[in-house]
């Protein structure tokens, strides 16, 4: 069993597994998943590491400014 923490929980504050799922999730809807790695799930590690309090308006704001950087 390996232990330890993987590279995805240390980029991103989430289990590789789960990574997969949200991977296999966005490439269902035709979404870009390095994009959302890095401009959402990236963005909101960064806050929660900081201890900073996200709250629904917090979040809306990092994928709102997410989708206004997004280039297909």
């Amino acid at each position: 069993m390996n232990k330890g923490l993987d590279t995805a929980f240390v980029h991103y504050g989430i289990r590789q597994s789960d990574l997969d799922l949200l991977e296999t999730l966005a490439q269902s809807r035709g979404l870009d998943f390095t994009w959302i790695q890095e401009e959402i799930l990236k963005v909101f590690h960064e806050h929660k590491a900081r201890d900073t309090d996200l709250d629904e308006t917090a979040l809306r704001k990092i994928v709102e400014k997410a989708i206004n950087k997004w280039e297909p």
